[in-house]
């Protein structure tokens, strides 16, 4: 198929491409990007007042497949993600049963071949049934074809153990994808430790939960020469320690969920459990610190810890309702309302952080429009207001904090493999 995006503004991190041009698609590889392109298409896509980036890539998703597939699938999810402007995402491991050998991988593979319309990147667990005991078959899943490993949902609390992990990640040039978190600290806990969880009569979890096991980590990934990520920091002294590390030349990379850069403790609304998220909603110098660290690029990447759940899960009480919410469909929206409209980061880090440099933290071909690149492209309208509708979500999952949240930002359309999977109403 033959794609023609037309008098979009292209925004590429590889080329450091940033003008208005024409973007020429042919049997799913970028073939021209210039000022004008005179080629016959298929299909012709006028992007005038759009940013044209490439694909975006999320490292951190939950698609509850398999086991969990009343919250989600490998089909809806990936949809959901195609809506969201996303071509590739990662799937994390917490499934039932948990993706810890070579078969469990494939088997998401192999459902991803036949029904999703974007790449589907299967992570694998650190340790057998994610329980902390033994390592899972890390070097079988890598042969499968995992990008990464992660025990996201929990921390390793055995430090031998993980450390041991780390040095088959070494061997083998993957990725650790890391929720930081002490299980002790954080138990019975199910929002951030401070005045508002007084008010509200809550358990709560503090700062240092997650803090002790980000420097944990770092000491390991400095013994190990490990490749770090740090998944959804969401504490003003996450923003150092990244800083700091990376000060070493230490091989860290961290995220930002936009969550946690857009609301806070004072936000929730007492007895609504889709403010209920692991790690919490911290406080305004929490969030300030977190902009801060996006901004000066401290932080590399911006995913969406898409956690779906049924509507009658959450609808328990804030202590015994799941955490999580979903993320893949308001994500762009956010990041354009809460981040570049406000000037904190550019259009350009906006496609570093949520499309490069995620591929070259996972090696992906993917994070770039230039020629000879895979058709991976979404098309964004920035200035597109609305009002965030949970029940439009294609996900399964409904649980946002945002419902009924006017934003600015909407994905136009999605592209992958120089297929257009995803396409908005025109109204």
């Amino acid at each position: 198929m033959k794609i023609l995006i037309k008098n979009g503004r292209i925004i590429d991190p590889d080329t450091k491409r940033d003008e208005i041009a024409d973007l020429y698609l042919e049997d799913g590889v970028i073939k021209k990007v210039q000022k004008s392109v005179k080629e016959k298409a298929d299909e012709v896509i006028d992007a005038s007042g759009c940013y044209v980036m490439p694909g975006l890539i999320d490292m951190h998703v939950h698609l509850r497949d398999p086991g969990l597939t009343h919250k989600e699938d490998v089909e809806s999810g990936a949809k959901a993600a195609a809506k969201g402007g996303f071509t590739t995402i990662v799937a994390m491991p917490n499934t039932r049963p948990v993706i810890d050998e070579p078969t469990r991988v494939q088997y998401v593979q192999n459902k991803a071949a036949s029904c999703a319309p974007i790449h589907v990147l299967q992570a694998g667990a650190i340790t057998k049934g994610q329980k902390g005991e033994e390592l899972a078959d890390i070097k079988g899943m890598i042969e499968a074809g995992i990008p990464a490993v992660s025990e996201d949902g929990k921390s390793v609390m055995n430090s031998r153990l993980y450390r041991d992990a780390m040095k088959i990640a070494v061997e083998y040039d993957i990725p650790v994808l890391a929720h930081c978190e002490d299980i002790n600290m954080a138990a019975g806990g199910c929002m951030n430790d401070d005045e508002v969880a007084e008010k509200f009569g809550l358990p709560g979890i503090s700062n240092a939960a997650e803090d002790i096991i980000i420097a944990r980590d770092i000491f390991l990934a400095f013994e190990t020469g490990c490749r770090l990520h740090l998944c959804h920091c969401s504490t003003s002294d996450s923003e150092l320690m990244v800083r700091g590390a990376k000060a070493k030349g230490l091989k860290i990379t961290a995220e930002v969920c936009p969550h946690h850069f857009t609301l806070t403790s004072e936000d929730m609304v007492k007895g609504d459990t889709n403010y209920k998220m692991n790690p919490p909603l911290r406080t305004r110098k929490d969030v300030e610190a977190l902009k801060k660290g996006l901004k000066e690029d401290t932080f590399d990447v911006i995913s969406t810890d898409h956690a779906p759940h049924a509507m009658e899960e959450k609808a328990g009480s804030m202590q015994k309702a799941p955490f999580g919410i979903v993320g893949l469909e308001t994500c762009v929206a956010l990041v354009i309302s809460e981040l570049v409209k406000p000037g904190v980061i550019t259009p350009m880090q906006m496609a570093e952080k949520m499309s490069y440099n995620p591929a070259k933290i996972l090696k992906v071909d993917g994070g770039s429009l230039a020629v000879g690149k895979p058709a991976d492209v979404v098309i964004i309208d920035p200035d597109k207001t609305y009002v965030i509708n949970a029940r439009t979500f294609v996900s399964k999952g409904k649980n946002t904090p945002f419902n009924g949240r006017k934003v600015s930002g909407e994905v136009a359309a999605t592209i992958c493999g120089g297929r257009i999977v995803y396409r908005r109403e025109e109204k």
